[in-house]
Parts: C-alpha cells; structure tokens; sequence
C-alpha cells in the first residue's frame, strides 16, 4: 500500500501534474489491493463502468477525444486547456463552426469517438444534425453547462433527444455532488467523489437516462445524468469560478472512462482533429436566431455569462474600443497549444442588417424594462414597509439619507451598461460584434431576472385543471397531490374541469352521464375539499355550447360520429354547417345550437345545479360561442333547427342558402351574435339572483373584434360593457412576450373595461421557464388583476420552484387578498406597493424629482391611501366616492410629476399608470351592487 502511495506521488511529481494512469493501475496492479480512494476516484464514478473496468484490457485503446471549441466558450479556453492538460491525456479540437454540411467535422475515426462539448449555449439545425448522424454512427458526447438553452426551440427538442437530459434551471448558490449510490453495488463509494460546485439542475429526458448525482439543495434537482452515449455535467466545466480544476479534471477522466480506455501522453498538442472522414449530412434551413427572448430557462446568478467571463463586480467602460469584447479586455494572446477562432460570426451565418439590430434592441429595451419593474417590485416589498413615503419625501428633500442603494443600483447598472455596450457596436458600424453583444444582453437579464425575493403582490393566479390530469389521478388522494403541487406554487385559484362534451365530472341528476372514466367518485366534490383546506378557491370550468369531441370518442372507444350523451338523447339540438354535418371538419368536436330554447333551459338548469350542489367559488364559462368559421371558403356553421327557424321568421329567408356575398349575410351573423350574448347575460342574472357570491367568469379569444365576430359570434366586449361578468380570461397564449403584448393591449383598451377584471392566460406548454415569469411579469405591468396558467399538466418542477420562491404560501401572505374575491382589500395593498416602489426610486436616486413638485405628490399619495383604507375597512357609497375622486386627482397629477422619469425610464413609468389604472377598476368592480 505504501509502496503504491509513493510511487504515484513520485509520478505526480515527476510529470509536474496530478496525473491519474488508468491502463498504469490495471496493469501494474491487477489482483492486488490499491486504495479505495483511488478506486473511487477513478472507478467509482458511472453504473455499470466502475466494475467492468478492471476487464477493459481487451477493450480498444482510444488515442484521444476532441473538443468543441467556439465563441462561446473561448474566453474560457484557457482554463479549459489547464484542465484538459492535467487529465494526461491526448485530445484534439474541432471548431464548431465546422460542425455543418461541406464543414471539416473529421472526427469520426479510429482516434476519436467521444466528444466534449464544453458550455454550448447555442447551436444550429445543421450542427444538431451533424452531432446526430455522427452519434447515430457510434460517437459519444460529454456535454457540460446549459448546453444548447440558447438555441430555437425546434433546436433544443431535437438535443433533449440526442443527451437524453437538458438543463434546467442554475442554483443560486454553490453546491456539493451527492453521489447517488444506493443499494447498487455499481456504485459503491461514489460519495468520495463529492464535490462543491455553482451549477445547475439537469433534467432528465429519456426512458434510459440514469440520475448519477444531485445536488444537495432544496428538492436535490439531478447534478449529473447518463445515457448509453452521452454524460451531461450539471456545471460550467473549465471555469474557474464554478469548479476546481482538480475536480473538473477528474469528472472528465471518469466520464471517459466510460468509453473505452485512453493511453495517456506526456504532452498533447490540443491540435486538430484528423481529417479521414468528413461526416455527410443533407443541408437544413437554419434561420437566423430569433428576436424574441430564448425558449428555455437560462442560468442565473452564475459567475460567468455566454460568450464573456467578466467578473460581475467589474462593470466594463460604457464605450469599450471596437475590439474590445464585451465586459473584459483580455490579452490578445492565444493559448498555449491552440488558435482561437475569429470573433467575426462564421461565414454560413448571414451578417446582421442594421433592421436586424434595431429589432433586436426593440426587444432588449423591453425586456430591460420588464426586468427592471420586476427588479423593483421585488426589492420594494422585502425592504421595511415601516418608513412610509412622505418620510423618504421629507429625508431625500432634507438630505438627511443617502440617495443611493448599492445592492438595487448595481444590479440596474450591470445590464445598463451592457446595453449601452450594445448600442455603441451599432453606432460604429461593428454589426457582428453588436449581435453577439446583443445576445448576452439577452443572457445577462435572464441570468439576473430576479426569481427569489417574495413579491407579496395581490393578484388572481388561476390554473386550469384539466379533464386528463383529473382522470389519471384515479382518487382523492392523488388528486391531491396535484392540488398540493398547485398551492406550493403559490396558486389561488383553480378553474376544474367540471363539464367537457356534455360528460360531467360529478354524478348529475340533470347531465344523462357522467365522464365513464370517474364513475364511482367524485372528484368535484374531492376538489372542492382539497381547495378549501389549502386557501384556495375552486371555479367549475364549463363547456357550454361544445357538445362532443371525437377525440373524446376515441379515448372512451365511442363510434368516432358519437354526438355525444345530450345530442344522442335530443339530436334535435345540435347545430351543423349548411349540408348538415354536425362535426366541425378542423376541430373535430361537434356543437350544440345556441337559438335553441330547450337546450339553454338544460344548460341553465346545469349550471344552478352546480351552483347549489357544490360549495364552488365561481363558474366558467368555455366554449361560449360557435365553432370556428371560415365564411370566404364556405366553412360555415349554426344551421340548427332552431336557428333556421327563427332567422326565417325574421327575414323570411332560410340561412343555409346564403353565402358570405349575401346582403343579409351580416344579418345571419349578427343573429348568432346575439344567441351568445343573451345566453350569457340569462347566466349572470341567474347567478346574481340565487348565487351572489359565485364568481362568473369566461375564456374568450383575443381576436381582432370583427374578425371574431365574423368567425366564432363572441362578442365578449358587450358582455364586458353590461357587467354580465366578474371576469374575463383571455387565451392569449405566445411565445413570446412580445407576441402576448401584442395580444393583449387591444384587449386592455380603456374603451372596453367597464368594471369587468381581466385574467390573461399562459400557455405553458412548451414554454420555457423564463419566458413564463416574463410574461407573468409583462401581465403585473400592465391593466391586469392577475393570470391564468394553462395547464396544470404542464407546470414543470423548475416553474413550481420559481413561484414557490416568489409567491407560495407561507405565514407572511397566508391573508394575501385575491383580486377578485377581496377587490378593495387588493387595491390598497397594490397601492402601498407602489408607494414603496417609489420610495425605493428616491432612496436609490433613480427618481428625480422638483422638491416642491415631491412634496404636493407625497400629499396626495397620501390622500389616496387614507381613501383606500377607510375604503377597504368600510364598504359604503360615499367612501367609494371619496376613494375614487381621491386616485382620480392623483392620476390627473401624475403624468406632470412623471415628467422627468417619463423621459428617462419611459417604460417604468408607464407601468406605474397602467397599476393606478388597474386599482381604479378594483374600487369600480368592488362597488358594484351584487
């Protein structure tokens, strides 16, 4: 044992390096004992390799592996080659560039069959399909970093599949690997492999993808995953200031060593790969990467940015010289043993045009914009709400406080700066390095997007529960595990499928059936239950005029023309387009016919049974209009019995044989119209009359008004206008942020909103993480009360730990107020968030303002506060008058006081209007007579 001790230490000494010789170990001390703790460092890493490695003389010898390297990671090569030299081992490079159709990818030969891909962020179509073949034809990948989160969402499905796992979401502060052992003998000893590292979450992906370690952190996300032919490390490999060199070395050698064994070399040149074989691949369209923000959750808080490796509290000069890359100025000398690649863009992707900049610093503004608002509502509500803001007024006027705050002003500054960089590389014409540039802006704000701090902001957080999640779930007990799920991340309010193509969820006595896959529970009631005992609210989501599905009729193995329990019992109901089909030819789904006097009596009489059966907080109306139409091509539909009846009794023509050039045409359309608009306003006078405290609400389409009413007859703007509604859920699904701004101001014109609340949806369906918090955000800026998450199926763990951080239950906001349960409650406590907010922005001094112009603002800020409170403690209609003149004359002052900052921070400002708009129609719907 000694004897085996000094000798290694001699050979370390010797090379000049740590230096572990596997072939050396197993052939100079097979059958003997050598120390566990070199069995664990070099063994005891992967299931299956550690044990089978005292047989791999037999195994092929390996010369060496390549590398990838590329702009991304080339401001780390250095760090990255000391790395590489200390394994002992030969390896080559190959330039990512040339990983693409008529490239020099040569790797694939008898040296080389592994490859590492060191903290790729972004990667193409043609270089995944590259990576693929060769994969395919037996090459193996290790892959390290957020490997490819920066790429197009087509791009990353596509390397999901070819790592078997993707990252996550980073950890905010450093780590240990924990080694998964177990019961596997495999395994055994791993643990003295455990190291402390900032990486992040891997998440696996595949059938065959094995967790090998986890972080020891909250919820113990996985740190390193395998496959057959691929091992993904959870952290930025060959950075300094995430990892050790000696640790990053030897989770190199021993992701290695599950390939085969490799001769270890004196001195490896890092040169080229070989040139035998060129991989063939057909040629791909690959756009060029988009505006909008990257689809997937980028890393936060890591000490080293895509494409730079600046320290972050070394902020660069706003006007660096054009050769300077972003953030840092290293020495413009190569590494030992390699050439770095030219920072000019390769030559396959098209150079930016100046209208591609502008789009991109359109978007960059505003996603700065958005982080900064979200930045300053974090840091506001955890600082102490004690000092109010006429006393910050009176400080910043005396000067009796420093107007800075160190930790608020960096973090604005970093990105400011970075920005401005941006912006100067357009102006001096450096358009490749402006893109570059622009994209880890883009990366810096996500990496910083605060994700932690609790926002304690009032709002409606809704998720739809779906008809297939509830199924699955078989009983209550399991139900509840979603339900527990669902409150961890903070929601308040769920809308539960409660009715879908005329099956109930709930045994009915005025639905013909019940959904046959829950016969013999109740998973309404169960819900209801659930809900209650974790504060949060249950809404019954409805399907109102979608009578059948025949995808439905699939899954229950119902004739695929199956019209369903209600249309089979009175097929009289149903509507159909002009020849009498009833199934919608796109959609699939079948409707019933909104003119129909019978079939609106048994919806009504459904829904007061909900409403009196189950102790439900609200209803939703879905489906509340006819199917999708397409009336220049003929698509048209509404032809019931009913309808065609009372259309001719009104303009003596039967509607099945008019065509969209018919002048009566926008007479048939208008009939239909107001089908939908009368049925809606007998549900709300129904519920108002016998139900007052269930709240009614609507999923409506944000399509253009004329376009809609034209396609589906939903006018949701006149029920909005008559008050039939509490509130309105728009599908605004993108994404994009950007794209759900566009959805969503012509529906937040001032024009339409009476008193009615609005809930704009989510899409989280293959929406990164990210982008959901921004868009989450983009909705707390602007005239909302809240969101609605679709669906519940698709919260992903790394969305449920991001709300659970931000706003999931805990003793400081259990009496959070929701918007639309508690309104006045909501309006003050928005209120005194936005008084801190400004007292933030004095103390900070990024709000300038005349003293006397300050102190008439703090004067009438507290006016409305005191109106708000005696507002919200005492319901009556002369407080709600005061209330209201109160923020009026605030509001009327604002833009003058904003003059200022409007031209500064012109989007903060903003926001601060669309809040002060916001809490006007709280104190509107709260004051409504129910």
């Amino acid at each position: 044992m000694s004897a085996l001790n000094n000798y290694l230490s001699k050979s370390f000494k010797r090379e000049g390096r740590k230096r572990l010789f596997y072939s050396f170990l197993f052939t100079r001390f097979s059958g003997r004992v050598i120390p566990s703790v070199f069995l664990t460092l070099i063994l005891g890493l992967f299931p299956g390799e550690a044990l089978a490695q005292r047989d791999r003389n037999t195994s092929p010898v390996q010369n060496r592996f390549g590398v990838v390297r590329s702009q991304e990671n080339v401001r780390q090569w250095s760090s990255i080659n000391q790395r590489l030299q200390q394994t002992g081992l030969d390896y080559c490079t190959v330039d990512l560039a040339e990983i693409r159709p008529g490239g020099t990818f040569n790797i694939l030969n008898s040296e080389v069959g592994v490859l590492l891909l060191p903290n790729l962020e972004t990667l193409t179509g043609a270089q995944v399909n590259a990576l693929d073949t060769w994969m395919r034809r037996g090459g193996k990948v290790i892959v390290t970093g957020p490997a490819g989160h920066l790429s197009q969402p087509q791009i990353k499905t596509q390397l999901r599949s070819l790592f078997g796992a993707y990252w996550g979401f980073p950890l905010t502060s450093p780590s240990t690997l924990q080694i998964q052992t177990g019961d596997n003998p495999n395994t055994a000893g791993f643990s003295r492999l455990s190291t402390t590292v900032h990486g992040g979450a891997i998440i696996p992906t595949g059938t065959n993808s094995q967790t090998v370690a986890t972080w020891q952190a909250q919820g113990t996300p996985p740190a390193v995953i395998i496959t057959d032919r691929s091992t993904f490390l959870g952290w930025r490999w060959g950075n300094n200031e995430v990892a050790s060199t000696e640790a990053d070395s030897l989770w190199l050698q021993a992701s290695l060593n599950r390939y085969g064994r490799f001769s270890p070399v004196t001195d490896s040149t890092g040169g080229s790969c070989g040139d035998s074989e060129t991989i063939a691949v057909q040629p791909t369209t690959d756009p060029s990467p988009r505006v909008s923000p990257p689809r997937t959750t980028p890393p936060r808080n890591s000490s080293t940015p895509p494409r730079t490796n600046p320290p972050r509290t070394n902020p660069p000069r706003t006007n660096p010289p054009r050769t300077n890359p972003p953030r840092t100025n290293p020495p413009r000398t190569n590494p030992p043993r390699t050439t770095l690649p030219s920072t000019t863009p390769p030559s396959t992707t098209p150079a930016p045009t100046p209208a591609d900049l502008r789009g991109l610093q359109q978007e960059l503004e505003r996603l700065q914009g958005r982080y900064e608002s979200a930045l300053l509502i974090a840091e506001a509500n955890n600082q102490n709400a004690g000092i109010s803001l006429n006393e910050v007024i009176e400080q910043v006027a005396e000067k009796s406080v420093q107007t800075r705050n160190n930790s608020f002003n960096a973090q604005l500054t970093e990105v400011r700066e970075q920005l401005q960089t941006f912006k100067t590389l357009i102006q001096q014409g450096d358009f490749p390095q402006a893109r570059n540039q622009g994209r880890y802006v883009r990366s810096l704000i996500w990496d910083r997007y605060p994700t932690e701090a609790r926002l304690h902001y009032p709002e409606t957080r809704g998720m739809w529960l779906d008809r297939g999640t509830i199924v699955r779930t078989r009983s209550k007990q399991e139900l509840g595990r979603i339900f527990d799920r669902l409150a961890n991340a903070g929601i308040n309010t769920v809308f539960f499928e409660t009715v879908n193509a005329s099956y109930t969820i709930y045994p009915s006595e005025v639905a013909p059936e019940q959904n046959p896959l829950v016969q013999g529970w109740d998973p309404l009631e169960a819900a209801i239950e659930l809900a209650h005992e974790r504060g949060m609210e249950l809404h019954a989501w409805t399907w109102i005029f979608a009578a059948a599905n025949q995808r439905h009729n699939q899954i229950l193995r119902q004739p695929q023309d199956y019209l369903g329990p209600v249309l089979t019992q009175h097929p009289d109901w149903v509507g159909t387009d002009a020849q009498g089909n009833p199934f919608q030819v796109n959609t699939k789904k079948a409707f019933f016919d909104p003119a129909n006097p019978e079939l609106r009596a048994y919806l009504l009489r459904l829904l007061d049974e909900i409403a009196s059966k189950y102790d439900v907080d609200g209803i939703q109306l879905d489906y509340i209009r006819y199917p999708f139409q397409d009336p220049n091509r003929g698509l048209n539909y509404g032809f019931g019995a009913a309808s065609r009846q009372a259309f001719y009794r009104l303009r003596g023509v039967d509607p099945a044989k008019l065509s969209a050039r018919d002048p009566l045409w926008s007479d048939w359309t208008q009939f239909r119209v107001q089908q939908v608009d009368s049925f809606v306003g007998e549900v709300s006078e129904l519920m108002r009359k016998k139900h007052p405290d269930i709240i009614l609400s609507a999923a409506v389409f944000p399509i253009p008004t004329q376009d809609r009413l034209g396609r589906i007859q939903q006018h949701w703007e006149e029920w909005v206008r008559r008050d039939y509604l509490d509130a309105i859920t728009p599908m605004t699904y993108a994404d994009a942020t950007d794209e759900l701004q566009q959805l969503t101001q012509p529906i937040l014109d001032e024009n339409v909103q009476g008193s009615t609340l609005f809930l704009p949806g989510i899409r989280l369906l293959g929406l990164p993480t990210m982008v959901a918090i921004d868009q989450m955000q983009y909705l707390r800026d602007s005239q909302t009360e809240g969101y609605s998450l679709f669906a519940a199926e698709n919260l992903s763990i790394n969305l449920q730990t991001i709300l659970r951080n931000t706003q999931g239950r805990s003793n400081s906001n259990s009496n959070e107020p929701i918007a639309h349960r508690q309104p006045l409650e909501t309006a003050l406590k928005r209120f005194e968030i936005l008084q801190r907010e400004w007292g933030l922005s004095l103390v900070s001094g990024q709000l300038q303002m005349d003293e006397r112009a300050m102190r008439e603002w703090g004067k009438q800020s507290k006016a409305v506060e005191i109106a708000l409170t005696t507002l919200a403690n005492s319901r009556s209609p002369e407080n709600l008058r005061r209330a209201t003149s109160a923020l009026g004359t605030f509001r009327q002052g604002f833009g003058a006081w904003m003059g200022q900052q409007a031209r500064e921070q012109p989007y903060q400002v903003q926001v601060w209007q669309n809040r002060l708009s916001g809490i006007d129609r709280l104190i509107r719907y709260g004051g409504r007579d129910r």
